[in-house]
């Protein structure tokens, strides 16, 4: 390992927070700054949102000089990009965005996925591409593109998800990752590449969508703009991620059968395995397949709403608090509450598919019912849609949890951890490092520039120093 070059830089962009991190090859964090992100409504489609893809460039340039401000640049041994799934834009052949990025929040794509039997059956189609039928998945915003705005394709390029936007900004170059790529519902997931099937049903070319590398593979280097953006220097590699699901899942330690827990907006429970099967019966199930940051590995998991519902909550009920103080008091007020929430339950699906045509509700509402009721209520229910999540991937897997690993903003919430140790009957372990996105992506970047032989390697110079919490002795309430 060079001792000369030991840092990596990494983008992360979220749908609430945007940030850039220093991380060394220890995994440890030595510089942070973050800005809020928020989507906005589409200049060209009325009730539509969208990702400002340059104004969150310029959040990432701004956060990454402050960054280095605090490290030496000297280090840099690379770069590397992580973001939210499924979203991107076409580009022409200066790069020029043809349209803005439709965000996964926008609704406008609700009806091409209740429709999408007019190109290929759903069942055919989640056969193919292993993907669950979400309304936000990238080919319903092709397919939306395609029938409100032929001109955009017609023009286009290549199609770039929101990584490689960032990438193309810091370096010039545009490719795609697998990562993102196993999101969009275009793909023969079986075989690791697009497929030629979906973009034949769509009648879109699916040579705008390539070409397509393996994360840690070299995207570039660091151009004049780029450097004088960013201040990164120029001439630094900077090496493919990607979908943050994926990294988080690698950085948090798992290995094969070891379900991985990314508790953030959405609450995405996911085990890496060496097959996945898309049969009637997943779909029916609501599982999803994405592709591991590894060949070889798939990743096989549900998705649900979930600190989404919780920041709903917490606006409504206590607007008069913010940050610790806002989540000291929530979380007090719900350990003053016993097991069952004096009646008060919850379904927090409040995002409508499918599956939960009907959406969220709180039920056993009475004039006494009290915002920490509430609360536990809302906790109670994800500990519960977690479970019911863990036994469906462990008849999919073939597999018997030993534990769950917990990261992401939702592992910090230690009131919540118990309660799913105690719902879920098994011990949840978290861990001291909590930015696994960032170090998942750190360590594919770390291969790539040479720090070290693999991402496997890379990960054992990290001292995760586990924290296991057991359910309690006494949990038959919720059996």
């Amino acid at each position: 390992m060079s001792s000369a070059k030991d840092i990596i830089i990494v983008f992360d962009c979220g749908a609430t927070n945007v940030r850039t991190v220093a991380i060394d090859t220890n995994g440890v964090i030595l510089a942070s700054e973050s800005m809020t992100n928020n989507t906005k409504p589409d200049p060209e489609y009325k009730g539509g949102l969208i990702w400002d893809a340059e104004e969150i460039w310029g959040k990432l340039s701004s956060t990454c000089k402050v960054v280095l401000s605090k490290i030496d640049k000297e280090r840099i041994a690379g770069v590397s990009i992580t973001t939210f799934g499924v979203d991107g834009t076409f580009v022409d052949k200066s790069g020029e965005m043809l349209y803005p990025v439709i965000s996964w929040q926008c609704n406008r794509t609700s009806d091409v996925m209740d429709n999408i039997d007019k190109y290929l059956p759903v069942k055919e189609l989640y056969a193919e591409a292993g993907v669950y039928p979400h309304a936000f998945n990238t080919i319903n915003k092709v397919i939306w593109l395609k029938e409100n705005r032929p001109d955009v394709i017609d023009n286009a390029d290549k199609f770039l998800f929101i990584p490689s936007l960032f990438v193309q900004f810091l370096t010039g170059e545009k490719v795609n990752d697998v990562t993102m790529m196993g999101t969009s519902m275009l793909t023969d997931q079986k075989n690791r590449k697009w497929s030629e099937k979906i973009f034949n049903k769509i009648d879109v070319p699916v040579s705008l969508f390539e070409p397509v590398r393996e994360a840690g593979e070299e995207a570039g280097v660091v151009s004049a703009g780029g450097s004088e953006a960013t201040g990164i220097p120029m001439g630094v590699p900077v090496f493919l991620a990607g979908h943050d699901t994926q990294f988080a899942i690698f950085g948090s330690g798992a290995e094969l059968n070891q379900p991985v827990l990314s508790s953030g907006t959405w609450e995405i429970l996911m085990v890496r395995s060496a097959g996945f099967s898309s049969t009637a019966n997943q779909l029916n199930a609501g599982l999803t397949n994405e592709l591991d940051a590894k060949p070889g590995i798939f990743n096989i998991g549900q998705n649900w709403l979930s600190s989404g519902v919780l920041e709903w909550f917490s606006s409504n009920f206590y607007p008069e608090l913010k940050g610790d103080k806002l989540y000291e008091k929530m979380i007090s007020d719900a350990m003053a509450v016993p097991p069952g929430c004096n009646g008060v339950k919850a379904d927090v699906l409040f995002l409508k598919d499918n599956v939960h045509p009907d959406g969220g509700a709180i039920r056993g509402l009475t004039l006494n019912t009290t915002r920490g009721e509430i609360y536990r209520a809302l906790l109670e229910s994800l500990s519960f849609r977690l479970r019911d999540a863990m036994e469906t991937i462990e008849d999919a897997g073939g597999f018997t949890t030993e534990k769950i690993i917990v990261v992401g903003g939702g592992s910090k919430n230690a009131f919540w951890n118990q309660l799913r140790a105690d719902v879920c009957g098994k011990p949840v372990q978290t861990i001291e490092q909590k930015e696994t996105t960032v170090l998942g992506a750190a360590l594919f970047a770390m291969a790539g520039a040479g720090l070290f032989r693999s991402p496997e390697e890379a990960r054992k110079n990290i001292d995760y120093k586990p924290n296991i919490i057991e359910p309690s002795k006494d949990v038959s309430f919720y059996r």
